[in-house]
């Protein structure tokens, strides 16, 4: 399923009454408003832009990456197993973040500042002193 048929889905099907849904999304031209003329018709395009708040994910988000390392250590204990649906969806995630919270798990990066400034040299901006 490409972006836009996953949109409209998301605006006609998941939430047909929200006068607005909040979508957090990449830095993708495929994610841009105007890539859902491309995808419809100009008044359905225009029907769904209207519905969705989007808000583009930092190109280099740290928060980002805790966000799917998270989600990575959710899946082994919680989604390993078939769960049919919703309800007991939501139980198991939120039994699993009890115990992450009593526990008070933390990401921790091993990436400190000064190697991020070697290693991502290429990202920061050259400077010309006169």
């Amino acid at each position: 399923m490409d972006v836009a048929q996953l949109i409209q889905e998301l605006v006609d099907e998941h939430d047909p009454q929200a006068e607005k849904i909040v979508l957090v999304m990449d830095h993708r031209n495929t994610h841009k408003p105007a890539s859902r003329y491309e995808a419809f018709a100009p008044a359905k395009a225009q029907r769904l832009i209207e519905r969705l708040e989007i808000h583009d994910t930092p190109k280099h988000g740290r928060w980002l990456n805790m966000g799917e390392t998270e989600l990575s250590v959710l899946a082994t204990p919680c989604l390993d197993r078939r769960i049919p649906d919703r309800t007991p969806l939501s139980q198991v995630v939120a039994a699993w973040e009890r115990r992450r919270n009593a526990a008070k798990c933390r990401v921790e990066w091993r990436f400190k500042t000064h190697e991020a400034r070697i290693t991502l040299k290429h990202l920061y901006p050259s400077i010309q002193l006169p």
